[in-house]
């Protein structure tokens, strides 16, 4: 498997460019011990005297998908413990002294999903930061970590996917397989991975369906995409919404295949042109001829461009035209 040697470039700040601070703004809240959340593009991130106790991403699984995934806690234990203390911001403690969850185990659990949203937090972003003092998190702190160590990792992730496929275009793409022969064999962990793609799915909602953190996801798509097996699907042409459909002339919708006009049955609203009284059958007259001297002239009654005459009886599936055929039919018998 290719793995790249060159350096990866460094994080875009705004202002700064420097390998040390992913986030400048975090930087002097850590100094100033500061309590509250800051609040990034592609996340959140909880402070309590200055260090990171807690973070959140829309990309990575929260912590109740990681409990549940590992067989720890099911999803009504989840809830009940959120719903019982949720309010008084002590949801970890409460999983602990209820029994529910080990503490070593919930530590544990806990640091996976903050690191692994606070990778995503703490990457590029194109819109400005914002902090909110004294906000806090319904989960309570757990086991706070230094503002130095979540992004010393940030970092130290973000050169390990580097180093092995420097295009991050599958990070956040729907993934596609490689057209051509079978897969070659992979190892489970990056199988578990290439079984979920399906066109569809992002890295993150694959995180999600497998129960793990996001950059572990990552891992293994940046070296099934190394391998040539996998790549970012195209994107989609945006769906145009129909237009308008045109009226129909009303003269379309009772226009007949045939050029000799349908006998006035009804009649017209002012009566028959003869005299006779209003709503009297009149039978239909004979074809003015056409002009010798003008071959194809249109006669005034008919349609500009007149369709040639089926041969006679027509046939026709509207019951109306069928109707009038047959009045005609018998007008003409008597």
């Amino acid at each position: 498997m290719t793995v790249i040697t060159t350096s990866a470039p460094p994080l875009p700040v705004r202002g700064e460019r420097t390998r040390h601070a992913v986030s400048p703004m975090l930087h002097r809240l850590a100094a100033e011990r500061a309590t509250g959340v800051l609040l990034r593009e592609s996340g959140s991130l909880y402070l309590s005297d200055g260090e990171v106790v807690h973070a959140e991403s829309p990309r990575s699984p929260g912590l109740d998908v990681l409990l549940s995934a590992g067989g720890v806690l099911d999803t009504d234990g989840w809830r009940e413990a959120v719903d019982t203390a949720g309010a008084g911001l002590r949801v970890g403690r409460f999983l602990v002294d209820s029994g529910r969850v080990a503490k070593g185990t919930l530590e544990l659990c806990h640091a996976g999903a903050m690191f692994d949203a606070a990778y995503f937090v703490l990457g590029p972003s194109s819109a400005p930061a914002r902090f909110r003092y004294g906000a806090a998190h319904w989960l309570g702190p757990i086991r706070p970590v230094p503002v130095a160590t979540i992004t010393r990792e940030a970092l130290r992730r973000r050169d390990l996917l580097h180093r092995i496929w420097p295009d991050a275009a599958a990070d956040d793409a729907p993934l596609i397989r490689a057209a051509g022969p079978s897969s070659p064999p992979v190892p489970i962990r990056q199988g578990a991975v290439l079984d979920q793609i399906d066109g569809f799915r992002t890295a993150a909602d694959i995180s999600v369906t497998l129960g793990r953190p996001t950059f572990h996801t990552l891992v293994a798509v940046r070296r099934l995409a190394a391998a040539g097996l996998i790549s970012p699907a195209p994107p989609r042409p945006p769906r145009t919404p129909p237009g308008p459909t045109p009226p129909t002339p009303a003269a379309a919708l009772y226009a007949t295949p045939y050029a000799a006009p349908l006998p006035d049955v009804y009649g017209s609203p002012d009566g028959p042109a003869d005299g006779s009284p209003a709503g009297a059958a009149t039978a239909p007259g004979p074809l003015p001829p056409a002009s010798a001297d003008a071959p194809g002239t249109t006669p005034p009654h008919l349609d500009p461009a007149p369709v040639p005459a089926p041969p006679w009886p027509l046939v026709t599936a509207d019951p109306d035209i069928a109707l009038l055929q047959r009045l005609r039919d018998a007008l003409e018998a008597l």
